[in-house]
């Protein structure tokens, strides 16, 4: 992309996406605004296995220079815990909502709070876990409040996968948990929170209270947040694929980047 023009999509819905030359138009100043991002996918790409995710150079600056320039309202949401979100950016530490929404941190000195967010019952885990033994490409990921398979490197076992997590939906029919389908990965959490659920919950507290929220996200479980932008005034951008009810989307996370970066350099108004 450009850094002179930065170009991303806009639609309504299954309308034939145009070009707005310059998004900053769309966001207003920094001083009012709250960036809400999305990591796996959005900010960063994604790899084989969630562990070979890494900040390129240059991120850590514009996005600590975001947090200056917006007086603390960025914060990070996602699928991940906090105490992993805190080893893929350290030494950096940035507001966030992690968990899908099952803990939050306001402030980069602030300690974790889980939010109706109780751990995942040690059976059931034991029994979803068991699932990642149906190929040696299938990694398994115990996020605390959440347990994800990833088959990224074992694609012909999607099917697999999901009949063994309805298998045991159906014999513990009244389990609180909630089956979320992403990019190569099956995670199954408690049911009565989301990434849309943490966002509301943020935005009632300094310093986001009062702000326009920008949030960019790009899978399935972002869906949920992208809902709600509008009822607070808010931006949403999908990033590698058309979601509906967004105002724009990105090609890639690269594009991101550049986006979030050309903001800081030209918010000037």
């Amino acid at each position: 992309m450009n850094s002179e023009v930065m170009d991303i999509r806009t639609m309504e819905d299954d309308e034939t996406p145009e070009t707005v030359p310059v998004p900053q138009a769309l966001v207003p100043h920094l001083s009012e605004t709250a960036i809400l991002l999305d990591i796996d996918g959005t900010l960063l790409e994604l790899m084989p296995t969630p562990r070979e995710v890494w900040v390129p150079p240059g991120l850590s600056k514009t996005l600590n220079g975001l947090v200056e320039r917006t007086s603390g309202a960025l914060a990070l949401v996602s699928g991940r815990s906090l105490n992993d979100i805190d080893l893929i950016f350290a030494p950096d530490q940035f507001p966030a909502v992690g968990g899908h929404g099952a803990e939050m941190r306001l402030d980069a000195d602030a300690e974790a709070v889980a939010s109706h967010a109780p751990p995942m019952d040690k059976e059931l885990k034991r029994r979803l876990a068991a699932i990642a033994k149906l190929s040696p490409g299938i990694l398994l990921e115990d996020k605390g409040y959440s347990l994800a398979l990833h088959y990224r490197l074992a694609p012909h076992a999607e099917k697999a996968i999901y009949a063994a997590v309805s298998l045991i939906r159906a014999d513990l029919p009244n389990a609180p948990i909630e089956v979320l389908p992403g990019k190569f990965v099956c995670e199954i959490k408690h049911s009565g929170f989301t990434k849309a659920s943490g966002v509301r919950e943020l935005m009632t507290h300094e310093p986001f209270r009062g702000r326009r929220p920008l949030f960019i996200g790009d899978d399935v479980t972002d869906e949920t947040v992208f809902a709600i932008m509008p009822d607070m005034n808010g931006l949403a951008f999908s990033v590698g694929r058309r979601a509906r009810g967004v105002n724009g989307h990105f090609d890639s996370p690269s594009d991101v980047r550049e986006f979030l970066a050309h903001l800081l350099d030209g918010d000037t108004r």
